[in-house]
């Protein structure tokens, strides 16, 4: 048996036929799904897609993994051979590099040009520290990006689904609906599951703070457990995403949908005006039934009443 979430199991036979229709549906497509056994238990692996679904902007960490410094040849290696001591007296007598300054693009750059020039120079410099404990033998590289260049890579510096952040606040709202992946298996939780997605794109936010939802093509919402395996439930739920989506959402603004209310939501508004209208006529029409029926039985015990005192039974 395979969990698909607490107390709830799914016989393999019916997992592995699911599973088969999926990967017919992604043929070709890095979105299939592998599976193995290990000691008994099905592991399902790959892909999941969840869609970004925040009202709320989302903090990013300050940091810039794609800088990669080459280290000086290891006199264990086979540069061993190589006469170090020529290689230092040409390092010595190598001259900085050489800084150009050029016209600015247009007058309106000119502006915002003088007022982040300090701060601009600033990430510059942080931006090339060597990410080493001991700089011998390393040597800077001369920046030969142009201005135009050199100001765009300062003001953005991470990428969500081509959404850049303003790196000075390190915090946006990812387009609603874009979608990304995560790699997992049917082994982990929803917990674990956010945890691997906001580590993947390093949101300092808590996991805690989020919820994964399956939101149907009809408006029907519901909110996985946290006992839930979000894998599984998506093979369950079947490949296409014009049918259902998970999508991921704050904790507390998240809200579930019922598909009995989700039949009314996608009405235009004088349509849901005129059910209102008919309900509450249908409402009145019960409360009027009600009133008739409860006067009627007071009529009777006060009937009853009134004979009591004579000693005689009014029928």
């Amino acid at each position: 048996r395979v969990q698909v979430g607490e107390n709830k199991y799914i016989s393999k036979s019916n997992i592995l036929s699911h599973l088969k229709t999926y990967n017919l549906y992604y043929e070709g497509q890095n979105l299939q799904l592998r599976h193995r056994e290990e000691e008994g238990e099905l592991i399902v692996e790959g892909l999941l897609n969840i869609s970004w679904g925040l009202r709320r902007p989302i903090r990013l960490q300050m940091q810039d993994d794609h800088e990669r410094i080459r280290p000086p040849p290891s006199s264990t290696s086979w540069h061993s051979g190589c006469n170090l001591d020529n290689q230092s007296a040409e390092a010595q007598k190598q001259t900085p590099p050489s800084i150009e300054v050029t016209e600015s693009e247009s007058l309106s750059d000119k502006s915002s040009a003088k007022e982040d020039e300090e701060d601009e120079d600033a990430i510059d410099a942080s931006s090339q520290l060597l990410r080493t404990k001991s700089d011998a033998g390393v040597l800077r590289r001369g920046n030969k990006r142009s201005p135009s260049d050199q100001r765009r890579i300062r003001r953005h510096r991470f990428s969500i689904n081509g959404h850049f952040y303003n790196h000075k606040t390190a915090v946006f709202t990812p387009a609603f609906g874009s979608v990304t992946n995560v790699r997992i298996n049917s082994c982990m939780t929803t917990p674990q599951v956010l945890r691997v997605l906001l580590n993947k794109f390093k949101i300092e936010n808590s996991p805690d703070d989020f919820a994964l939802y399956i939101v149907h093509a009809s408006g029907e919402r519901v909110q996985l457990k946290r006992s839930d395996h979000p894998l599984v439930l998506r093979i369950l739920q079947g490949p296409c995403e014009q049918v259902c989506k998970i999508f991921l959402m704050e904790q507390d603004l998240g809200e579930e949908v019922t598909y009995d209310v989700a039949q009314y939501i996608k009405f235009e508004m004088p349509v849901l005006q005129s059910f209102i209208t008919k309900l509450k006529e249908e409402e009145d029409r019960e409360v009027q039934k009600l009133k008739r029926r409860y006067k009627y039985l007071r009529y009777i015990i006060e009937r009853q009443l009134q004979c009591l005192p004579d000693g005689s039974t009014c029928m």
